[in-house]
């Protein structure tokens, strides 16, 4: 059982930004001002003066609406993101404020349970079929059932707010340590452990049942899923979120939870260029996850049997993790269910559209994974048992390999901000350590009333810089310890 850590207050202080100092893409050119006033009417009326852009502004229909953007040049889309007018708005807030948050990670669900405690809605978007969590994805197959974590594997504690979070989920039968045995695994089968590291912990049924269970005793949070936001817009001093035409709400603050394609797709005409153009400067890897089933033990010898291990000197496999053993489910007789992670060069090697991937494509990356797991764990060539059971996907928007290092991205003016696990690094942790910091800051902008919006502008011109970690993420504190100081253990047939 995790110690409980010292109590200290959940808001994260946010020094308001001093006029920054011109860049390279700040002079590119000056967002435009588009100034949104309510109006006394109670019927819509058109906005005074719009421009032309904002006179075109309308429901998708079949005829208008856009097509994909895969394959869209980086050039055109940042065009169109440094042309498009800024949103400026003016309307005093409503006295009983409403945010929407598209986006149902950890980020997105830590956000709204942190704006519930300062006694603001808000209704969370998230495109789920399964169930919420973002990376906190959990696949389960029946009859048996077979159960995989297919994105995020574990997670570890550093940050005394996020303690006290993990001890609440502890008591709640939420998440456990896991204990089993992690370490490096080198091409050839020499296995090294971590021998000192923090605790690790998991959900109790995989993290997809933890991420659902997040919002189970919350009053003030509205959960809308799968539902996929198609488009923000500006009008009468609220925002207007719609789906593919269908309207969704109007809200007062709007945050943005996610990250890839379809947040630079949504954000491209929203009014907002210089969250835009932060959210434009992320770089993402691509990374497979292959999800195996075998029915007998895979073959691993020597004096331990690892659980998880990150991957070295394999072109095709960064991670491998036994969930069977992970979530003490295993018995003799069943079967192995373990997830496979290529690396982000393998990833960027065999990239294509996620949505539709060839059945060659798919073939290729699973055959060079699995040979790929052969010969870390030291294994001949075709020795490796065949899996009865293999699911391929390809994480497109996987993780970030920059960051700007600030807790969160808001935008006072446009009413509109960021949280993500990529402003912190690239952990759980520091997705809710994002989504606590923004709602927080959130809280304190509306009990302001919005008079001073300059004063609480984060985030917006932050330099981005190189992130260092794992290829599957961060976990704070786990380190591995030096060859010499600790044991390699060979694995051998």
């Amino acid at each position: 059982m995790m110690t409980t850590l010292t109590s200290s207050s959940f808001s994260l202080i946010l020094q308001p930004l001093k006029p920054p100092k011109p860049s390279k893409i700040s002079r590119l050119s000056k967002p435009k001002t588009l100034t949104l006033t309510v109006k006394s009417s109670s019927e819509p009326k058109p906005i005074k003066n719009p421009s032309k852009n904002a006179q075109k502004q309308k429901q998708p229909t079949s005829r208008n609406r856009r097509r994909s953007s895969y394959g869209t040049s980086r050039r055109s889309i940042l065009k169109k993101t440094f042309s498009q007018e800024q949103v400026k708005f003016t309307a005093p807030i409503s006295s009983d404020p409403q945010v929407g948050i598209i986006g149902g990670g950890m980020a997105g669900l830590l956000c709204a349970l942190s704006l519930e405690k300062r006694g603001v809605k808000s209704t969370v978007f998230d495109t789920g079929i399964h169930g919420l969590g973002g990376r906190m994805g959990t696949r389960i197959i029946d009859p048996q059932p077979l159960v995989f974590d297919h994105a995020a594997q574990f997670f570890t504690v550093s940050d005394s707010r996020f303690g006290q979070l993990v001890n609440g989920w502890l008591k709640r039968g939420l998440v456990r340590e896991w204990q089993g045995m992690i370490g490096e695994l080198e091409v050839g089968g020499q296995f090294v452990p971590f021998l000192s590291s923090p605790p690790r912990y998991v959900g109790v049924n995989g993290m997809r049942p933890l991420a659902d269970s997040l919002l189970a005793q919350t009053s003030l949070v509205n959960v809308v899923r799968p539902c996929w936001i198609s488009k923000v817009e500006p009008f009468n001093g609220m925002w207007h979120l719609s789906e593919n035409g269908k309207p969704r709400g109007e809200f007062d603050i709007i945050i943005i939870a996610h990250n890839g394609k379809c947040a630079n797709r949504l954000l491209g005409s929203s009014g907002l260029p210089l969250i835009a153009r932060q959210m434009k400067r992320l770089e993402l890897s691509s990374i497979w996850a292959l999800l195996a089933a075998f029915e007998d033990t895979l073959p691993i010898r020597g004096p331990v049997q690892f659980e998880g291990a990150f991957v070295k000197g394999v072109d095709s496999v960064s991670w491998m993790a036994n969930n069977s053993k992970k979530f003490l489910s295993s018995q003799s007789n069943d079967p192995e269910c373990w997830t496979f992670f290529s690396t982000a060069a393998y990833g960027k090697q065999n990239k294509v559209p996620q949505e539709n991937i060839p059945t060659a494509t798919a073939e290729k990356v699973k055959t060079g994974m699995l040979e790929g797991v052969e010969a870390a764990l030291g294994l001949s060539k075709g020795s490796l048992p065949r899996p009865f059971y293999t699911k391929l996907q390809l994480w497109g928007a996987a993780l970030p390999i920059n960051t700007p290092g600030v807790p969160c991205i808001f935008d006072p003016h446009g009413r509109a901000g960021i949280c993500g696990d990529w402003l912190l690094g690239s952990s759980l942790e520091s997705a809710a350590l994002s989504g606590m910091a923004l709602a927080n800051h959130i809280a304190e902008y509306l009990q302001s009333g919005g008079v001073h919006p300059e004063e609480f502008a984060v985030g917006l011109h932050n330099e981005f810089r190189p992130l260092e970690g794992h290829e599957i993420g961060q976990f704070p504190g786990l380190e591995t310890k030096e060859k010499e100081e600790s044991q390699t253990y060979q694995l051998t047939t």
